[in-house]
């Protein structure tokens, strides 16, 4: 038991001796893969969940939907590898994984029915992308305006805009099923959700980081044995197939298409740069304008390639952030290893349908811890913020409700134009832009500022009463409890009832 302990000492050891920084340890190929698969799991109904959306949309035959889910899965996971690894000027080389971006499914469904059809869709994509990939260098220059109070603003209403999508996946994921919403359902997500914390709790290191895959298998085998998981599709299909290229006809280019598209690159680039801030703070690690801009770039020639392969926009995943922090391994690596398990699933459309075997419910447990573990980060990074004597307070308190207004009432920005509601309609971004705004209003743009700056802080700082300090003398000071004068006797201190006789 203390060789392997010491023996996994010295493998971590050796993966931090080329960089101090975190997310460059190298941990032994099993555990690497483990981990990785973890976070496939965590993400694969997030990504499988827009080809299905648009490729309804479009009228598509169920096998044409699982070419497009193939190919959002291949293409993911090489934006993963590009993201996680780096090649100069490309990829923040920080544990994000990539995969098809939720922001632009509505904009994709308006220019399916719109008359563009998929073709539009797919060329849309590419121009916006490229656009998105020469405005990169403004993004990476807004790290400065990104101090705690905005990070963790964002990174707090990022885990609570999560919430919903959990909530949906624990009930059944499908609202016109007739068990949406059913006991069965609802307890198998509760079961799940229960053998996270119970491994937490009880596991050793190696299972408690292990816990989310590990509830995950439990849950499903929990499904199977009461009949609420089904295998029977995967043996349907082909074993093995490689995208194919174009494989819905060569991309068409609408002007109006590719302005709404740009509307979506704009969000995913707001979004990333908050997910890339997002997990350095978790990391623990440097992140500044150059690693922005690296991370920003990566997802944007990402997103403009993979129409080539029949995908969609690509950007990071904010639930693969939780995971990061709820089982504390940050190494890039093992990321990279999910990438290669995603391209796999890509190029092996069975081992693709034995992950989609797995309960929505079961996503749905899991998810409610990985997402509130994202919220509670964004509260540890709020905690570091200083509130007194500014207007802080009012920034996260404005910029988390603002954020939340599209989760509470989803139909809030239907009347308002598009290209509004694509931005606002968006709980991360909404937040995001808030937070930036009025962090520049209040803690950069000073002019006007009152002396005592928010009402929402008065009486929340330590008073002390003038007629109290024309006692003192100089030299007084308070210490362990006693007040001791200038030199060096203690004064006694009387209480007021005894001061009142």
């Amino acid at each position: 038991m203390n060789t392997k302990k010491k023996s996994a000492a010295a493998v971590a050891a050796s993966g931090r001796k080329k960089s101090d920084r975190p997310e460059d340890q190298r941990l032994p190929i099993g555990s690497t893969f483990a981990y990785g698969f973890q976070h496939v799991l965590t993400m694969y109904g997030g990504i499988i969940a827009p080809p299905l959306i648009i490729g309804a949309a479009a009228g598509m035959s169920s096998q044409d939907i699982g070419l497009l889910i193939a190919a959002c899965l291949f293409v993911g996971g090489l934006a993963t590898i590009l993201q996680t690894i780096g090649i100069p000027f490309f990829g923040s080389k920080l544990p994000l994984v990539q995969g098809v971006s939720f922001a632009g499914v509505s904009t994709m469904v308006a220019i399916v029915h719109g008359g563009g059809g998929i073709q539009a869709v797919f060329g849309s994509v590419i121009a916006a992308s490229l656009i998105g990939l020469l405005i990169t260098p403004l993004f990476s220059k807004i790290i400065r305006f990104f101090p705690p109070v905005v990070t963790g603003t964002v990174i707090t209403t990022i885990g609570l805009t999560l919430m919903p999508v959990a909530a949906n996946w624990a009930m059944g994921g499908n609202n016109k099923a007739p068990n949406y919403g059913s006991m069965a359902n609802i307890g198998l997500a509760a079961a799940t959700m229960a053998i996270v914390l119970l491994l937490s709790k009880v596991g050793n290191a190696a299972i408690s980081r292990l816990s989310i895959l590990l509830a995950m298998v439990l849950g499903t085998g929990i499904a199977f044995a009461f009949g609420m998981a089904d295998f029977s599709k995967v043996g349907q299909g082909e074993i093995v197939a490689f995208p194919t290229p174009f494989a819905f006809g060569p991309p068409t280019f609408e002007i109006a298409a590719i302005i709404s598209m740009l509307i979506v690159i704009l969000v995913t680039l707001t979004e990333t740069s908050a997910d890339i801030i997002a997990v350095g703070e978790i990391v623990g690690t440097k992140v500044d304008s150059k690693r922005i801009g690296d991370g920003l770039r990566a997802d944007m020639l990402s997103s403009a390639i993979s129409p080539l392969f029949n995908s969609f926009t690509q950007s990071a995943f904010a639930q693969n952030v939780g995971l990061v922090a709820i089982t504390g391994v940050k190494s890039r690596f093992v990321v990279s290893a999910g990438g290669l398990i995603l391209v796999i699933l890509g190029l092996l459309p069975v081992l693709g349908r034995v992950v989609a075997a797995v309960p929505t419910p079961v996503l749905g447990g899991a998810g409610v811890v990985l997402f509130g573990t994202v919220a509670a980060s964004g509260i540890r990074t709020l905690a570091k913020v200083e509130y007194k004597n500014n207007m802080n307070l009012i920034i996260v308190a404005a910029s988390i409700g603002f954020g939340m207004i599209p989760i509470a009432a989803p139909a809030f920005y239907d009347k308002f134009p598009s290209w509004f509601g694509t931005i606002f309609h968006s709980g991360i971004s909404s937040a995001a832009v808030m937070a930036i705004l009025l962090n520049l209003l209040f803690n950069h743009l000073k002019a006007g500022n009152s002396e005592n700056q928010s009402v929402f802080v008065a009486g929340t700082g330590r008073v002390v009463r003038e007629e109290d300090l024309k006692c003192l003398a100089h030299g007084d000071r308070f210490e362990d409890g006693k007040l001791i004068d200038c030199d060096g006797k203690e004064v006694p201190v009387e209480s007021a009832s005894k001061s009142d006789h």
